[in-house]
């Protein structure tokens, strides 16, 4: 052929402004559906982060798969527009088309069908076409691989050849239904032959039609067995899980539960529960719903402790865990959480607390002052009895030492080491302890060692107690005691000095009358008033040791007085104090008796003599005896310091002193106290108007007993 006959490579043809129209719309519509699929990712990137199985990826896979899409839609769009001007181009021909052209179009399809196989060979999916009768077509690398075997063992074989589920029956029982339908998807369970494994596909099939009619099936698939794994683990989680998981609407009604929900609740059935009404839990059905949310609520976590009704009516404690599940619009959808019963322990918590309360009342309530010491020597429990024994607070001594207290013990550090050194199982001790005003306590500790719940020791357990009242009782028995042996004493001395008084009493009055000098006699006179006085001495003595006769009897209180002073003569004199006693005359008697009154009358002639001597050399007591209508009074006033005011409302409480340590028990007027409650009187104490303490003892009139010799006169 010449050179001017020779035809152009390729037809010139011109592109009309509709087919650039239409390249222009291809190419806004390309573009329109990258930027919709970026920015759907952007938007369910953030979301997609917070859901399990690093579902985040989909938003990568979605904007890789629409810039696929466009890249390949563009390409195809491209060549197909170059098969149409060809084609055009042979059709304005009059002349048939060259070797050379024709090599040129099947060169361009055959570049176009492999590059149609490579898009599909990169896709993740499977992909294949089959022709009705199960003939594979075609396949992509992905079904290769899967298989194990080339592309071209795979083409051209039944497809049943390399599967054994799903069967070619069940197959062509739904092949009808998708002839008049022209598409099918769903998930399909799949087993290969050369694998024991089952996997799960979830595919989509199509028609491909020639001519109206159905001549195969194309398939993409893509593998959903790692997700299937995933959910069927997670499904046996949801089901086995002990703590009840639900699904609830944001208005409170169940969607889903699982198996442990539905037994904590008490119903046979997950529809059961699931068919009840929001309310239907509540403890109060007036409220609103308890699984519920506001509308306002911004779905975080939400976690309280809530009450619900089971379906026999009881009540439970639940342990409510739950957060919003979004959209992908952001809208809330539902809620899932996990409902934890802890009705028991709640109560095991109560019982635990009201054991708890009931040992500390034990303890706080027991008179004893309960010290625990662990194997360091520190205090690690120490009783509220603190207070009262010692002045201090618990946490003033818990996690001290013994030995860092002030003023502690020896005899208790000493009863500690001998029981933490196994010495001793049991030991007690008495020891001094300081109280927190300044004052001394005389303390008993009984002590023995404190084991753990394995048996094995962990420190001493010491009970104490204040026993300093019952050391001054004991010393005050002693001190009664000896008192009343020394009465024994002087009523035996007093009997014996008697009789050598009586002789010269005797002697002394046959020799006065005799005939003497008056010197003499009056040196006569001298002795027999001294062996008086000493026989009146003797006399009160033997009064005063007498044991006290049973019973009460009519006693003169001013001659009962004037013993007293006759038994205290001498250390009254000794001390310069002089007495000045004024006795009425005509007194009627009291009832009582004469010992305990004349102790309480020479307890206050003490208490005066000693005040008195601690503020001068001399002084000066006075008692007077007064009486009105229906008792008598006995007053002892004295000049010595007198008594303050803010001791005054105590000085008749037990072991209540003022005195040196050494000079009283604190007991002579508590005593006095009751014996004179016991004679129906009272002594009342105050300070005088010139100064020194004014004591004021009253007693009733003795009642009047009729004479039995009294008659009527004749």
């Amino acid at each position: 052929m010449s050179e001017p006959e020779k035809q152009p490579t390729r037809p010139a043809t011109t592109p009309t402004s509709l087919e650039q129209e239409e390249a222009w719309l291809w190419r806004i519509a390309l573009f329109f559906v990258v930027l919709l699929a970026t920015g759907l990712a952007a938007e369910s990137w953030e979301r997609l982060q917070s859901l399990p199985y690093h579902l985040g990826l989909l938003s990568i896979a979605l904007l890789c798969v629409a810039i696929a899409f466009a890249g390949f839609a563009y390409g195809r769009r491209k060549r197909v527009t170059e098969l149409q001007n060809l084609v055009r181009g042979f059709q304005e021909r009059t002349t048939a088309p060259t070797d050379e052209q024709l090599d040129q179009l099947g060169e361009l399809i055959a570049r176009s069908q492999r590059s149609f196989k490579e898009l599909i060979d990169s896709f993740d999916d499977i992909a294949f076409a089959t022709s009705l009768d199960g003939k594979i077509k075609t396949v992509n690398r992905r079904v290769t691989e899967l298989l194990g075997i080339s592309y071209s063992e795979v083409v051209g074989h039944p497809i049943d050849e390399f599967l054994d589920e799903p069967k070619r029956d069940d197959a062509d029982r739904g092949l009808a239904r998708f002839l008049e339908k022209r598409r099918w998807s769903g998930l399909v369970c799949v087993r290969l032959k050369a694998s024991a494994r089952t996997l799960y596909f979830d595919c989509a099939l199509n028609a491909i039609v020639k001519g109206d009619e159905v001549v195969g099936i194309s398939a993409l698939a893509r593998d959903v067995t790692e997700e299937r794994e995933k959910e069927r683990r997670f499904t046996e989680l949801f089901e086995t899980l002990q703590e009840g998981v639900y699904f609830s609407t944001p208005e409170g009604k169940l969607l889903d539960g699982n198996v442990a929900l539905v037994y904590v609740l008490g119903f046979e059935s997950k529809e059961e529960l699931l068919s009840v009404d929001s309310r239907a839990l509540n403890s109060d059905p007036d409220q609103s719903p308890v699984l519920g949310r506001s509308v306002d609520d911004q779905g975080g976590v939400r976690t309280r402790e809530i009450t619900l009704r089971r379906k026999d009516g009881s009540l439970g404690i639940f342990l409510d865990t739950s957060r919003a599940v979004w959209d992908a619009g952001g809208k809330i959808v539902r809620y899932q959480g996990t409902l934890v019963d802890v009705t028991e322990r709640r109560e095991m918590e109560k019982a635990l607390r009201r054991q708890e309360e009931f040992h500390r009342y034990l303890l706080e309530s027991f008179p004893d002052l309960i010290l625990v010491i662990d194997l360091n020597g520190r205090y690690s429990f120490v009783s509220s009895r603190i207070h009262d024994l010692r002045g201090y607070k618990p946490e003033d001594l818990l996690g001290k030492k013994v030995e860092e207290e002030p003023d502690y013990s020896p005899e208790l550090f000493a009863l500690y080491r001998d029981l933490i050194a196994g010495r001793k199982m049991f030991g007690s001790c008495d020891y001094r302890a300081r109280h927190r005003d300044g004052s001394w306590r005389t303390m008993r500790a009984s002590a023995s060692p404190l084991f753990d719940a394995e048996n094995k020791l962990s420190g001493v357990i010491v009970s104490v107690r204040d026993i300093t009242v019952e050391k001054k009782l004991e010393q005050q028995i002693i001190q009664s005691e000896r008192l009343a042996a020394m009465g024994q004493m002087i009523g035996g001395f007093a009997h014996e000095l008697n009789n050598p008084l009586t002789s010269i009493l005797g002697m002394s009055e046959l020799l006065q009358e005799g005939e003497a000098p008056e010197s003499v006699r009056k040196q006569m006179v001298i002795l027999q008033q001294q062996a008086r006085r000493a026989a009146e001495i003797v006399q009160n003595l033997m009064y005063f040791s007498r044991p006290p006769a049973p019973g009460k009897s009519p006693i003169d209180l001013g001659e009962l007085v004037q013993r007293t002073l006759h038994l205290h003569a001498y250390s009254l004199r000794k001390s310069n104090i002089t007495v000045d006693f004024l006795n009425a005359t005509s007194l009627p008697p009291v009832s009582g008796d004469a010992h305990q009154l004349m102790q309480v009358f020479l307890n206050l002639i003490l208490n005066s003599e000693q005040a008195m001597r601690e503020v001068r050399d001399r002084g000066t007591l006075r008692i007077r005896i007064n009486k009105d209508e229906k008792s008598v009074s006995v007053i002892f006033q004295d000049d010595g310091p007198g008594i303050s005011p803010d001791i005054l409302p105590n000085i008749f409480d037990p072991f209540y002193t003022t005195k040196r340590p050494g000079r009283g028990t604190g007991l002579g007027l508590s005593i006095c106290k009751a014996i004179l409650r016991e004679h129906r009187g009272n002594v009342e104490a105050a300070s005088g108007t010139g100064g020194g303490a004014v004591f004021t003892v009253t007693l009733p009139f003795a009642p009047v007993v009729p004479s039995e010799a009294q008659t009527d006169p004749v």
